[in-house]
């Protein structure tokens, strides 16, 4: 396997890239965040509101419109159902970034195979390949970031091309701000900034010239949407500072928050810890430099993202990728001198890092027939499957263990994670057994039924709107609540709140029809969620 890696490094990135983001696209539950992107989408597509979005027909400026066009794209030639087809642009983004980490990794290290590594530490990295396969912002403004990085390093070392390489570092930089706005910008870019000018110290000032140059075009592109609305939509500006002002004074999180998020990267929690132990992992490198450099990128974009009030799990992303490339040193290392090495504790961290993949590659397969059993009857099929892959990689590991031949488990370990992905994703439809998963769209039956439009009662759920089809009209503006002109209709409302409304419209006759619920879990699940559950009545104005 490692001689073919080397000689064929982006077959073998390719390949699994391609198990962990195309596989099973379509089968994973639309989220409320997606389901933003996919109702304005839509809108796009049939209202032509390419310019000014909405969604659920309202203007909706919180998010630019990148990542929607791109998936508006895929809508006019897929259709609006197919949500593998739906997906893919996120897919395919996830690729460029995974590609150009790969290219701007072999142009700071290029020594032996540590680009593939660092690029598959990246790829299987847990929050990546989640977000690789969910349609929303996150993963396009950082991928493009990626891309403007790549050439603006080209920029900083070569001197041909010097105008072109500009002009593409400035329209992914653009790119990246039409995606998510300055995140990227600021937790990717500056981070990068910060450690490149501290460790190359060549050039700094004329590179620094170039950098704000890349810098003003590509705001010039980014900013370019933002004003355009801002000028002909008076909302735009509310829409957009009420976004600026969530940084301050929405989802609070004290400084430390993001402190574990090497845990993000899934498998290599405990690679990703060690790689970052500076003054251990100094003395064990070849390029003391490139390494420097990506230990001072991870670390600049922890900090300036932690001095943000506003935290997420999510916003951690950009972190990851400087530290895919800062655990790609220690994997080198491994790979070059495990058999050399006689401390016994090193050794020990070696051995319960990597032994404790292949014991969850051996229990894995147990512990499913356990919990599931019967169940298993109707994927028996991806089972098998799952138990060869566990079974066969566990074994490559520990034998790679014994041997000392850590290259062998590298891979083993990354081909683990590409069967968990392949094999578990289709299995974990057997806890979707919710009797009563009513699909929105079904209320058109309704409608026909008793010749009726529906409305909102108290808020629209994105996940809802996007599986219904249509925008709905809200009866419900702020604390004010106006009942439709229609003599009859059907009303969506939550459960707890429909009591409130039958008492207030007292002079309104309520019979529900049905109830919506998009979760494909039961309601004694932990995982039900009632925000995607709500009650259908028809609504009767008395004479």
């Amino acid at each position: 396997m490692n001689s073919f890696a080397e000689k064929y490094p982006l077959v073998v990135l390719l390949a699994v890239s391609v198990l962990m983001l195309f596989v099973h696209l379509g089968l994973i539950q639309t989220n409320i965040m997606e389901a933003r992107n996919l109702i304005t989408a839509r809108e796009m597509v049939n209202d032509g509101h390419w310019i000014f979005t909405t969604m659920n027909g309202l203007p909706r400026y919180e998010k630019p419109p990148l990542p929607t066009w791109l998936t508006a794209f895929f809508m006019m030639l897929g259709g609006m159902h197919n949500m593998f087809v739906l997906r893919l642009p996120v897919a395919l983004v996830c690729l460029l970034l995974v590609y150009f980490f790969y290219k701007l990794v072999k142009r700071l290290q290029p020594e032996n195979n540590q680009p593939l590594y660092a690029s598959l530490i990246l790829i299987t990295s847990f929050y990546i390949f989640f977000s690789g396969r969910d349609n929303q912002w996150d993963i396009y403004t950082h991928a493009f970031m990626v891309v403007s990085i790549y050439f603006l390093y080209k920029v900083f070392n070569e001197k041909e091309n010097l105008f072109l390489n500009i002009a593409l570092a400035a329209l992914f930089t653009g790119c990246s701000f039409l995606s998510k706005g300055p995140v990227s910008l600021y937790g990717l870019f500056l981070s990068f900034l910060i450690a490149y000018f501290i460790v190359y110290k060549q050039k700094v000032g004329k590179n620094l010239l170039l950098s704000l140059i890349v810098l003003a075009i590509g705001l010039a592109i980014g900013l370019s949407w933002p004003l355009y609305v801002k000028y002909f939509d008076p909302y735009a500006g509310t829409a957009l500072s009420k976004q600026t002002q969530n940084w301050g004074n929405y989802e609070v999180k004290p400084f430390y928050y993001y402190w574990s998020f090497f845990t993000q990267s899934g498998l290599w929690t405990i690679p990703s810890f060690i790689s970052l132990m500076y003054f251990y992992m100094r003395k064990r490198v070849s390029n003391v430099k490139a390494y420097t450099f990506s230990f001072l990128w991870t670390m600049a974009s922890l900090l300036l993202l932690s001095f943000i009030p506003e935290k997420k799990v999510r916003y951690i992303m950009p972190v990851l990728i400087p530290l895919a490339m800062n655990t790609s040193f220690y994997i080198q290392y491994l790979a070059l001198s495990f058999k050399q090495i006689t401390n016994r504790y090193e050794k020990a961290v070696v051995y319960f890092s990597f032994g404790l993949v292949a014991f969850i590659g051996l229990a894995v397969p147990f512990v499913s027939f356990f919990l599931l059993k019967a169940k298993l009857e109707n994927y028996i099929g991806w089972y098998i499957l799952l138990v060869i892959i566990s079974f066969t990689c566990s074994f490559v590991i520990i034998k790679g263990l014994k041997r000392k031949h850590f290259i062998q488990v590298f891979y083993a370990s990354v081909f683990f994670m590409c069967g968990i992905v392949v094999t578990l994703i289709p299995i974990s439809k057997i806890f979707y057994t919710n009797s009563n998963y009513f699909d929105a769209a079904n209320l058109h039956n309704i409608e026909k039924k008793y010749n009726i439009k529906t409305f909102e009662g108290d808020g629209f759920v994105p996940e809802i709107i996007w599986s219904y089809g249509n925008p709905i009209s809200n009866i419900a503006d702020g604390n004010s609540v106006k009942m439709p002109a229609d003599a009859a209709f059907g009303l969506l409302v939550y459960p707890d709140k429909a009591n409130k409304l039958m008492h207030v419209f007292n002079n309104y006759s309520f019979t529900q029809l049905a109830t919506v619920d998009l979760n494909e879990v039961p309601a004694e699940s932990k995982q039900h969620n009632k925000r995607i559950v709500k009650n259908y009545y028809l609504v009767k104005r008395l004479k």
